[in-house]
């Protein structure tokens, strides 16, 4: 019998799984496909809320945990792995915020670097930006990370570890239950048609989006519904941007390889991962109204992903009721990647009774919270 068995091998079912590994415990992680190629794989990849003044504060302990501890992470992952993630802090420069003095107060009380700037400041940042802006946001130390190529160094990082078992590609059947416990799960292996029954003392429910339909198989309801975003990648052109742009919820992320990330739409309808012109042209037309120099420049590709969102507004983690052994850790919307290390370090401590890094209350599945805390 394992000791844990997680659900979904994302970025925070990964993220959990070293986490627990670290303990020595016997780990075994399961994913309906290969592991961190779903929202995971398909986000932009910034290491900070795009508006983070419009989250509680219980998300901003979570963020500020997280983004204090990713340096480490990159660097322990290339050690293990050789496999480089390419955080690089770019800095974000926000553009006509309707609310930048809240921004500024939310920076002092939380000692978050944040100024307000000027057009010579902007300019110099982004000598290639429409012309127009006298006054933005800047956060200097915000980074961003290839987000990919992370989850592709957490899964080499767990397959080297002899206490981490990772099964891919395999359709969960069944799932068993007594009146206070799960006892096991039935998985099939479609290559094979072959089936197994894995049975462990706790279970960690990291399923995303699909965490809703996952949870009903045990008669728990917890409101985790898919929301898509579709995103464009550009050739840049002589390293038109190095910092983040933003405007008016759509981001310009530069990359170390020369191309650029556009994003992202917000779109509720369900599990459809269809890419759609309408929203080539949404993106297209917010990447020109940004840089004019790419409005006759076609994008190199467009994709689409399926962010796990919270219907109120913050993630779920901790122990699932009435349930002595089932937690769960998603609902962290567009955040993911951000929330993950804490997140997993959250779900850890509840899960070992250490003492939390932050206070867990607002993130307990059990207790309902409002829903204006941060959908940005």
């Amino acid at each position: 019998m394992h000791d844990f068995l997680i659900v979904g091998g994302g970025i925070n079912g990964l993220l959990v799984a070293r986490e627990l590994a670290s303990t020595g415990a016997d780990i075994i992680l399961i994913d309906k496909g290969v592991t961190g190629n779903e929202s995971s794989w398909a986000g932009g990849g910034i290491v900070s809320p795009l508006y983070p003044w419009h989250y509680s504060a219980a998300v901003t302990e979570l963020a500020s945990w997280s983004q204090a501890k990713y340096p480490n992470l990159i660097d322990e992952l290339i050690d293990a792995t050789g496999i480089d993630p390419q955080y690089s802090v770019t800095g974000l420069l926000m553009l006509a915020a309707q609310d930048e003095q809240q921004a500024l107060s939310w920076a002092r009380k939380f000692n978050r670097r944040m100024e307000l700037v000027d057009a010579t400041f902007i300019y110099e940042k982004a000598p290639r930006l429409a012309k127009g802006y006298e006054s933005a946001l800047w956060m200097s130390d915000v980074a961003n990370v290839r987000n990919p190529r992370l989850c592709k160094a957490l899964r080499e990082f767990l397959l080297r570890q002899s206490n981490v078992r990772l099964v891919e590609r395999m359709e969960l059947l069944d799932i068993s239950t007594n009146e206070s416990r799960l006892t096991g799960i039935e998985i099939k292996h479609p290559a094979s048609s072959e089936t197994e029954n894995i049975s462990a003392r706790n279970y960690i429910f990291c399923a995303g989006a699909w965490t809703f339909q996952l949870m009903q198989k045990v008669g728990v309801e917890i409101n985790v519904h898919p929301v898509k975003g579709q995103m464009l990648l550009y050739q840049q052109q002589e390293s038109a941007l190095t910092t983040i742009l933003l405007k008016n919820g759509y981001y310009l992320i530069p990359r170390k390889d020369g191309l650029m990330l556009a994003g992202s739409t917000l779109e509720y309808s369900e599990f459809d991962k269809s890419i759609t012109a309408p929203a080539r042209e949404e993106l297209g037309s917010a990447v020109r109204q940004l840089l004019p120099e790419l409005a006759d420049q076609e994008p190199v590709k467009q994709w689409a992903g399926l962010r796990p969102g919270s219907d109120r507004g913050l993630p779920f983690i901790g122990k699932v009721a009435p349930f002595e052994n089932l937690f769960v850790n998603a609902g962290q919307f567009r955040n993911g990647l951000l929330l993950a290390p804490a997140s997993a370090r959250l779900m850890s401590d509840i899960i070992l009774r250490n003492e939390p890094i932050v206070t867990p209350e607002p993130f307990d599945p059990g207790i309902s919270v409002g829903s204006n805390q941060g959908n940005t």
